[in-house]
C-alpha cells in the first residue's frame, strides 16, 4: 500500500500534525480523489484548541476539490480523470430532513475533516477523514462534478459559497430588504456578499472592527452598503451601547435582518436592537458567549431568531449552476493559496488575521 501526506489532529493534541499514512483503500462504492486544493478554515483548528474537537485521530479539511484517481466497482456516477469537488456533510439519505433538502440538520449528520454533530453517525465514522491530505476517499453520492470553468482553488471553498446561500436563504428576505452583516471579512461574509444581489437587498449595514477592512469587503457587492466599525466608535461603546445607538442613527426604521458572522463576545445584544418588527436574526458564526436579553424584547417586537449550520445538497448543486451558467463570479476571493509544506506559516496567517483574507487553499 502506498502513504501519503495528511494533516490530522491526533488524540488528545489541540493542534495538528503532517502525518505519513496509508493511502486509504477503495470500496465498492468509494471514490478516490487526488487532492489538487483544499481549503483553510479556521473552524476545526478552533475547535481542536479548546478541545473540542471529536472523533479522533482525523484528517482534516472538509473543503476539497480534485480530480477522481479510482472508483470502486459499483461507481457510475463519475470515473477516474473527472474533475469533482467533495460535498463534506454526511447524512442518513432517508429521514423526513434528508428527503426535504434538509440533509444538513439529519440527526446522523457529520462534516468529513470537521466535526460529527451527534453521537449516532455511522458514516462519519467510516469516512470522517478530511481531504486536507494528498488523497481523500469519499462515498460516490458526496462528489460532485466540477464545471470545467470553475477552477479547482474554487471548486474546493463551494462549500462556503453554498453555506452562504443558506444562510441567506434562512433569512426569508423580501425584495427591498435591509440587511445587516455582521463579522463579514472573513470566507462567510465574502460569500454572503457575493451572493446578496440574489435576493433583492436594497441596502447592507456592515458592523465589523475594521473600517479598512469592511471597506475592501464591501467593495464585493454591488449593492448600497454602509458601515459601522468599532474602531470608530468611543472607546466605552461595549458598555454604554455605542453600537446599538450608531446602528439605530443609521436605520431609525430598523434592519429587516441581521446576518450573525460573529464568532465570540457580547457584540450581537447590541446589534439585536436594531432590528424593525418582525426581523429575523440568523446566526452561524458559533458563537459560544451567553445570549443575555430578556425574551420580552423577543415578544414585543415578534423578532425571530434561527440557528443554522452549513448548507444543503441543494444549496452546493445551486451554487455549482450558478458558476457554471456565469451568473457570478467568484474566483476573485481566492486571496491565498499554499503550497502543502507551509501548512505551518498559512495556518499561523488563517488564526492571527494580520492581514486580509477571504479565502485560502492548501495545493498539495
Amino acid at each position: 500500500m502506498e502513504n501519503m501526506r495528511a494533516l490530522k489532529i491526533l488524540q488528545g493534541a489541540k493542534t495538528p500534525t503532517l502525518e505519513t499514512v496509508e493511502i486509504p483503500p477503495v470500496g465498492p462504492q468509494d471514490v478516490l480523489i487526488k487532492v489538487k486544493a483544499a481549503g483553510l478554515a479556521p473552524g476545526p483548528f478552533n475547535l481542536a484548541r479548546i478541545g473540542r474537537l471529536t472523533h479522533l485521530p482525523m484528517t482534516l479539511g472538509h473543503e476539497v476539490a480534485g480530480v477522481v484517481e479510482s472508483v470502486g466497482n459499483s461507481v457510475r456516477h463519475v470515473q477516474p480523470g473527472d474533475r469533482v469537488r467533495l460535498h463534506p456533510g454526511l447524512s442518513c439519505r432517508s429521514c423526513d430532513l434528508c428527503l426535504s433538502d434538509r440533509d444538513h440538520m439529519c440527526a446522523q449528520c457529520g462534516m468529513m475533516g470537521f466535526q460529527g454533530f451527534s453521537n449516532d453517525i455511522p458514516l462519519f465514522e467510516n469516512y470522517r477523514n478530511g481531504g486536507l491530505a494528498d488523497y481523500v476517499r469519499a462515498p460516490e453520492w458526496a462528489v460532485d462534478k466540477l464545471p470545467e470553468n470553475v477552477s479547482f482553488e474554487l471548486g474546493s471553498k463551494v462549500h462556503d459559497l453554498a453555506t452562504g446561500l443558506n444562510v441567506l436563504r434562512q433569512a426569508d428576505l423580501q425584495p427591498g430588504s435591509t440587511v445587516i452583516v455582521t463579522a463579514c471579512t472573513g470566507a462567510m461574509g465574502a460569500s454572503v456578499l457575493k451572493l446578496a444581489t440574489f435576493f433583492g437587498i436594497h441596502r447592507l449595514v456592515l458592523v465589523g472592527r475594521s473600517t479598512e477592512r469592511l471597506q475592501d469587503v464591501a467593495k464585493l457587492t454591488g449593492i448600497p452598503c454602509d458601515i459601522v466599525a468599532t474602531d470608530q466608535l468611543s472607546e466605552d461603546w461595549a458598555t454604554k451601547g455605542g453600537l446599538v445607538k450608531s446602528l439605530k442613527s443609521l436605520l431609525p426604521g430598523g434592519a429587516d435582518a441581521i446576518i450573525d458572522l460573529m464568532p465570540s463576545g457580547q457584540a450581537i445584544l447590541q446589534v439585536v436592537q436594531a432590528l424593525r418588527t418582525n426581523g429575523v436574526l440568523v446566526h452561524i458564526g458559533g458563537n459560544s458567549a451567553s445570549f443575555d436579553l430578556p425574551m420580552v424584547l423577543f415578544m414585543a417586537n415578534c423578532w425571530r431568531i434561527v440557528g443554522t449550520r452549513m448548507h444543503s445538497r441543494r444549496d452546493a448543486k445551486t451554487i455549482l449552476k450558478w458558476l457554471q451558467e456565469g451568473r457570478f463570479s467568484a474566483e476573485d476571493l481566492i486571496t491565498h493559496r499554499w503550497e502543502f509544506d507551509q501548512w505551518n506559516e498559512a495556518l499561523a496567517l488563517l488564526q492571527d488575521r494580520s492581514e486580509p483574507m477571504y479565502m485560502s487553499v492548501i495545493l498539495p
